[in-house]
């Protein structure tokens, strides 16, 4: 028997587990990445819709009382359009002045074996009278 012979396939064995080890890393960068991504688009699309629901202000009312008011119905058609427009969908709620929207997306993983990923992202714009600043 020579010296070394019961160690045989050791270095084998460290490699697999240092393999698998890395494409776990890759998988949480890659697919960590993507999420992240994700949660950022959401987050602007939400950000833009509620920018387009709060522009549906009631001028008439804004002209004789001096009184800001959203009307629900335009802000709510005009937040579901523009994300209509860009391929997705999303909940619109109201108060007062105020629109907020709430955007999901899913994302389905590259590397890891986890299953879709789901985001979401609520923003909230507000109509003002003045320019901001």
């Amino acid at each position: 028997m020579r010296v070394g012979d019961d160690e045989r396939g050791a270095l084998s064995t460290f490699m697999a587990v240092i393999a698998l080890a890395l494409l776990m890393a890759a998988g949480l960068a890659v697919d960590g990445g993507r999420k992240i991504v994700a949660l950022r688009e959401a987050s602007h699309l939400a950000d833009n819709a509620a920018r387009a629901g709060a522009q549906a202000v009631d001028l008439d009312t804004l002209r004789t009382s001096g009184e800001l008011l959203v009307l629900p119905g335009q802000a709510t058609t005009r937040a579901t359009e523009y994300l209509a427009s860009l391929g997705h969908t999303g909940e619109v709620t109201l108060e007062a002045a105020t629109v907020s929207v709430t955007v999901t997306l899913t994302v389905d993983p590259v590397l890891l074996p986890t299953g879709t990923m789901t985001v979401t992202a609520t923003e909230t714009a507000a109509a003002i009278t003045e320019e901001p600043g």
